[in-house]
């Protein structure tokens, strides 16, 4: 990922990165990372250029390389919006964070939002939103209907269309602006916001306008592995959801393991059991639980978990 403003401020830098940009284009790594070196002498402050020099370094076999390229991004950067620490941990150089830069989260999703709907569906064979409304329909019956609904991380709303018939009040919440944009343009949703799903509850946003218990289902579709720990989550929507409320939501599998995995996508897996924890810790009994490829990434299959919970009471 780059700098959504991909420039030094110096001329001579920043036409040997596009020299850099160029060869790496070509496959030509060590050229690549040897210019991006030579335009960082001139910018030594440059965080975007170390960024990319890092992936260089990586590319052409250098991990040592390219772990000090990114320790000089989260120096220059401690906001950390082109995500250095969660490339850190998955060189090994760094522990896993409980959750991503939110900055970083943002801007992935407002630059992404343009296009989410077609590289998700088309090209990736995206199939989250359908198959979580099945999952919910074939539990609360195909005429189910929820005074109010939740979708969380809703994106560009693609489960909101899902789930827009069995909704009485369709609530639509998202960090980016710009998939929030995108959302709106469906109007499919009684009402959009902006929320940060990996703060505690009391200031995540989720309650900002609206009461708490207000949920007859939440939905988070392929939102959780953007998220790590998810302590805050299952928090936010124990307070959300009413009593006997559902709450449907997929994660990337995380095998047999008992924490969350750091993937080279920068997602975070879940194993089943670490979930299972999440939802007990919360007052959630899993009502389903279905295995499924839920996209495909770098031409291979990524395997999900696709839950159904209860809240207790």
């Amino acid at each position: 990922m780059t700098s959504p403003h991909f420039s030094s401020g110096d001329l001579i830098a920043d036409r040997r990165a596009d020299y850099a940009r160029m060869f790496a284009e070509s496959g030509e790594f060590a050229e690549a990372a040897e210019l991006m070196e030579q335009a960082l002498e001139q910018v030594p402050g440059w965080a975007a250029g170390w960024f990319r020099l890092a992936e260089y370094a990586e590319k052409s076999g250098r991990k040592e390389a390219a772990a000090a390229a990114l320790e000089k991004v989260v120096a220059l950067d401690p906001s950390d919006i082109f995500g250095a620490g969660l490339k850190l941990a998955v060189l090994g150089a760094a522990q896993i964070p409980a959750a991503p830069p939110t900055l970083y989260v943002e801007r992935l999703f407002d630059d992404y939002a343009d296009r989410f709907d077609t590289a998700l569906v088309e090209r990736l064979e995206y199939t989250v939103p359908q198959t979580l409304a099945k999952l919910v329909r074939d539990h609360a019956g195909d005429d189910a209907q929820f005074g109010v609904v939740c979708d969380i991380g809703c994106g560009t709303g693609l489960f909101g269309v899902e789930i827009r018939r069995h909704a009485g009040r369709l609530e639509g919440f998202d960090l980016s602006a710009g998939m929030l944009a995108k959302a709106a343009d469906k109007t499919v949703y009684d009402h959009l916001a902006q929320a940060d799903l990996s703060l505690a509850a009391e200031e995540s946003g989720l309650f900002a306008h609206a009461p708490e218990v207000r949920a007859d289902l939440v939905s988070a579709a392929d939102v959780l592995m953007y998220l790590g720990d998810l302590s805050h989550v299952f928090s936010s929507v124990a307070r959300l959801a009413k009593p006997g409320g559902l709450f449907a939501f997929s994660v990337e599998d995380g095998g047999d393991d008992d924490a969350p995995l750091l993937r080279p996508s920068l997602r975070y897996a879940h194993p089943e059991a670490f979930i299972r924890r999440r939802m007990a810790e919360n007052g959630f009994d899993l009502v389903a639980l279905e295995k499924s490829v839920i996209r495909r990434d770098a031409g291979q299959p990524v395997h999900g978990l696709l839950f159904l919970a209860r809240r207790q009471g």
